[in-house]
């Protein structure tokens, strides 16, 4: 089966940001991510990376340096003013703090009506206030006459996230830009949000870019994985691949971080890696080798002297000089490949009830 064209498209984007005493920093530095209908990506690294830069690049909050964002295949430098609108629509962003995003002086009916007026989606009194009560019982906010009146005040975190995100499907977007939108709740509700964010994907095929930093929550919701590191990706492929069988040492620390990280790994061994430096990559040089070289505990000379590319293989990339040779490097010196234990034992595909 043929896959279909992405609706939302980043190619070789940059962003380069002026900052003070006459530094750049390159906060995006050649990302190339592809979202297509009815699919969830996901967006990993730490804090910095750049993920929520490319969300906002998306959203066209951040104007790229350099590169296209292309929106069902059309470069939207291209679009007309009355096409840059209804991709205002199609295209939402969840921010991440539910708690700040919504105006805790108004109340619920109010803060979904005037989207849902703003964007013309329904006129009149009744009118609005029945597409409101549909949003509240589309994010799962039941009986919906309980909440059309409370305040954000009145809610609790998960509530409110819920909230943001019936306020973003007022526009019936096609594609919604989930930045950390469970980082601010509590473990134990989590889980209902990210099943909701499947919920409507599933439901009205629409496409979800979920930016984290918990890999579990990725390898949970994804169906692909891009790991970010110092403004560039560094692998991606599809989720499960990615989380089983690792190729670059970032995601292996991602994965190390992860609770239970022999099970997210799939390899059936606990992953313990030797982080030389922790220090986060500085953005405000080029760098001529690989950004990771310093924290990596597999790194060779040619690292710090060459950036890798990213190198394709099957559905899957990897930006990492050590993808397709036969050699396992730790620290500086080269060891065998059959000293290495071996990738894939155990169970890759634990259920979801018992993954996240």
């Amino acid at each position: 089966m043929t896959k279909p064209e992405p609706i939302l498209e980043a190619v070789d984007v940059k962003v380069h940001i002026p900052a003070a005493g006459g530094r750049t920093i390159r906060a995006l530095d050649g990302v190339s991510l592809a979202l297509h209908p009815g699919e969830i990506v996901a967006l990993v690294g730490e804090s910095g990376s750049g993920k929520t830069t490319m969300a906002r690049v998306f959203s066209l909050i951040y104007k790229a340096t350099s590169g296209e964002v292309r929106y069902q295949g059309q470069p939207l430098q291209r679009v007309s003013r009355r096409r840059e609108r209804a991709y205002y629509n199609d295209v939402q962003l969840i921010f991440q703090d539910p708690f700040a995003s919504l105006n805790a002086l108004k109340k619920i009916s109010y803060i979904l009506g005037r989207a849902i007026r703003i964007h013309q989606v329904a006129a009149g009194a009744r009118a609005v206030r029945a597409t409101v009560l549909d949003l509240l019982e589309r994010v799962h906010l039941t009986p919906a006459e309980s909440y059309i009146d409370r305040y954000p005040t009145d809610m609790s975190g998960g509530q409110r996230q819920r909230i943001a995100i019936a306020r973003s499907l007022s526009m019936e977007p096609r594609v919604i830009l989930a930045d950390e939108p469970t980082s601010m709740l509590d473990a134990s509700i989590r889980l209902s949000v990210l099943n909701l964010l499947d919920d409507l994907r599933r439901e009205r095929g629409i496409a979800v870019l979920y930016i984290t930093h918990d890999i579990a929550s990725a390898r949970y919701l994804s169906d692909r994985i891009n790991v970010m590191y110092g403004g560039v990706i560094v692998e991606s492929g599809p989720t499960e691949q990615v989380v089983s069988d690792p190729r670059h040492p970032y995601t292996e620390l991602l994965l190390s971080a992860a609770p239970d990280p022999a099970r997210y790994k799939g390899s059936g061994r606990s992953v313990q890696l030797d982080i030389t430096n922790a220090n986060p990559v500085d953005n405000t040089v080029e760098h001529r080798g690989c950004r990771f070289v310093d924290r990596c505990p597999k790194a060779m000379e040619k690292c710090a002297d060459a950036s890798p590319e990213l190198i394709t293989f099957g559905d899957r990339q990897a930006a990492c000089w050590l993808v397709g040779q036969d050699t396992l490097v730790t620290g500086r010196s080269q060891q065998p490949k059959s000293s290495q234990p071996s990738r894939g034992s155990g169970d890759p595909h634990p259920s979801k009830e018992t993954s996240a």
